[in-house]
């Protein structure tokens, strides 16, 4: 055997082996890399059935709803002297067989999709278009073709349907405006507090119920509220406890602000009266009182939950800011009487507290407030 054979022929061999096991183990990686891909699309398709299941189970119950709202509306009708006795069995028969097809239609679609989903193994070929009611929806507030939750975060098909009379409505409140003291004695010309810079803010959740069957005119108004009442005092005075007499003194310094808040959770009630228009759709009505006239007289009772008073001044040239929590003796229930008159969606507001800002005084004080109001359509 010649050189060239002894180093060619190993060479050979041991290329040749080199190949064959490479071609073996990138057939492994593909057979890996199938069955990885077959296991993937077994679990997807197995999750989709699932859910194809469930919905199955969702149609029934959600048109049973939509069958209560429609018998609802029939009662109502029949109520109201609408339709006799005999057109309300009638539109009954009616509701219930078109429920009953919905639910048969909407169950053949699915098991379709079922069958379809059963059949292939390429399961991302199957893919239906996504419904909109399989969408996750987000919704704050609604108007007349809305659904009736104020706030509703989920799927859109577990949105409540509509009823057919609804009477109650909710709202969020603000309120804003300037506020004051009445003190025994003295006008408001007379106050301790600035005119101009002592204000009040209201912040509640409100719902408004309608009293009769057949007509919106008089309304229930209801809810809680978080109620800032700030007072700007002036001539640079500010509150001091003497022996649980709540006076004004002159500070030492020159400030630059002093001012007192209390803080108030109440339980405002109105009766609310006015014209409203009535709006009638076929599966549902609504009466709105957007642009028109409402008037609402009632009060408010609760609690006072914190004070305090702020002192802005300088000493030896160094910027102070002094808040003091405690110790001003304020009434802790609170209660009074308030109203608005509106138009649209804002109103004038008044509210006047019964009780004084400081209990135990020799000279009462009573907060009054004045200002605009914004949850009245």
């Amino acid at each position: 055997m010649n050189t060239f054979t002894r180093i060619v022929v190993p060479l050979l061999v041991s290329f040749l082996c080199t190949l064959s096991y490479g071609q073996t183990k990138k057939m492994d990686s593909v057979n890996i890399d199938s069955l990885q891909l077959k296991s993937t699309q077994e679990i997807y398709k197995n999750e989709q059935i699932e859910k194809l299941k469930k919905q199955k189970e969702n149609v029934e119950k959600q048109e049973r709803e939509y069958l209560k709202e429609d018998i609802e509306r029939i009662n109502v009708q029949l109520d109201n002297g609408e339709i006799t006795a005999e057109k309300a069995e009638q539109l009954k028969k009616e509701a219930a067989e078109k429920r009953a097809a919905n639910i048969a239609d909407k169950l053949a679609i699915i098991d379709k999709q079922i069958a379809l989903y059963e059949r292939t193994d390429k399961a991302y070929q199957v893919g239906m278009p996504r419904s909109d009611d399989d969408q996750t929806i987000i919704r704050i507030g609604g108007d007349e073709d809305t659904s009736e939750s104020f706030i509703y975060i989920g799927k859109r098909e577990y949105d409540k349907p509509r009823r057919y009379d609804k009477r109650t409505v909710e709202d969020f409140v603000f309120a804003i405006g300037f506020n004051n003291a009445l003190i025994d004695g003295q006008g408001l010309d007379d106050s301790p507090y600035k005119l101009g810079g002592s204000g009040f803010v209201e912040l509640g959740y409100a719902w408004k119920t309608r009293l009769f069957d057949n007509t919106n005119f008089w309304r229930l108004k209801y809810g809680f509220s978080f109620q800032w009442n700030k007072f700007d005092i002036k001539d640079n005075m500010f509150l001091v406890n003497n022996n649980d007499q709540i006076e004004l003194q002159e500070f030492a310094l020159d400030l630059d602000k002093a001012k007192f808040r209390t803080t108030n959770l109440v339980f405002p009630v109105h009766l609310e009266f006015g014209p409203s228009k009535k709006i009638e759709r076929d599966d549902y009505f609504r009466y709105s009182t957007r642009n028109k006239l409402k008037i609402g007289l009632g009060g408010y009772a609760g609690f006072n939950i914190g004070s305090m008073q702020k002192l802005k001044y300088k000493d030896n040239g160094e910027r102070v800011k002094d808040k003091q929590r405690s110790g001003f003796e304020v009434s802790e229930f609170v209660y009074g009487l308030s109203g608005y008159l509106a138009w649209g969606g804002a109103a004038l507001y008044v509210k006047y507290d019964l009780n004084p800002l400081f209990k135990d005084q020799a000279i009462d004080q009573k907060s009054i407030s004045v200002g605009l109001r914004f949850d009245m359509d």
